[in-house]
């Protein structure tokens, strides 16, 4: 029954953001990233778990900006971001809240016959130096490129972390995905195709997660990670935002945290 009535809660949150606003006011909607979406849901199960009385929504992605953006002008109470704020959003009176802290994973379709590689080889890659799986040990089949825009969340992380990413210039025949729940579908329904996003171990089903450089996404000496932080506007805080930030510190949180292949930030 739980599970019932928190997808009519997503449902509605959905509505949401098609009809324009109409269903606003119908609980507490949670918007932004698409960064640890799925792993937010479960966590969003359990909490309503634990309070049936609160309608949640945590509807599709819109962005880590657009959660700013709507939570900044007062049409959404709670937002979800995979960025720090900038110094002109805190003192538009954000409050930032880090939850979890969410490996950058590269996959992709199985078809590429490759499960590990170099960062040296992500870049030829993404640079377009390399074309062809076969290149790289693995099938005869030419790569098909997915990237982010230049603000995403994964793409700054990685390249503020990955070994030859930070002056990277991708090749002209890269997609460029416009959510992270498009990028994940690219790589899963097109043959030849690698992409990057926040890892989850949902991705492991259907998908290649590659290690890199030896390492899987869920090691310690993985380099690369985003955090996941709520935020909402200083002085708007209500009982219902405090229950839902309360129970997404808390170590049941942590746990489903865990469970997803993230770390739970308890500071």
């Amino acid at each position: 029954m739980r599970r019932s009535v928190f997808g009519l809660a997503l449902s509605l949150g959905m509505m949401f953001f098609h009809t324009g606003g109409a269903v606003a006011d119908a609980g507490l909607n949670v918007v932004g990233t698409g960064d640890g979406l799925e792993m937010l849901r479960e966590i969003g199960e359990g909490f309503a778990g634990q309070h049936p009385e609160i309608e949640l929504s945590i509807p599709p992605s819109i962005g880590s900006g657009g959660g700013i953006a709507a939570v900044s002008s007062g049409a959404e109470r709670l937002g979800r971001v995979a960025r720090p704020l900038k110094e002109s959003e805190v003192g538009s009176g954000l409050i930032y809240i880090p939850i979890a802290k969410i490996p950058s994973a590269v996959f992709t379709h199985p078809s590429s016959g490759v499960s590990s590689l170099s960062s040296e080889d992500l870049v030829k890659l993404y640079s377009g130096e390399i074309t062809n799986w076969s290149e790289l040990g693995g099938a005869d089949l030419r790569v098909k490129l997915v990237r982010r825009e230049d603000a995403d969340s994964t793409l700054q992380v990685l390249r503020g972390s990955m070994p030859g990413w930070k002056d990277l210039k991708f090749s002209a025949r890269s997609k460029t995905a416009v959510t992270t729940q498009d990028a994940i579908n690219t790589a899963m329904n097109v043959e030849g195709a690698i992409a990057f996003g926040p890892y989850s171990r949902p991705l492991e089903s259907g998908l290649s997660v590659l290690m890199v450089d030896g390492h899987h996404p869920t090691d310690d000496s993985y380099p690369s990670a985003v955090t996941l932080a709520l935020i909402y506007k200083d002085g708007t805080m209500d009982e219902e935002m405090e229950a839902f930030v309360d129970f997404s510190r808390s170590e049941k949180a942590h746990a489903l945290i865990e469970n997803y292949g993230g770390v739970p930030v308890t500071n």
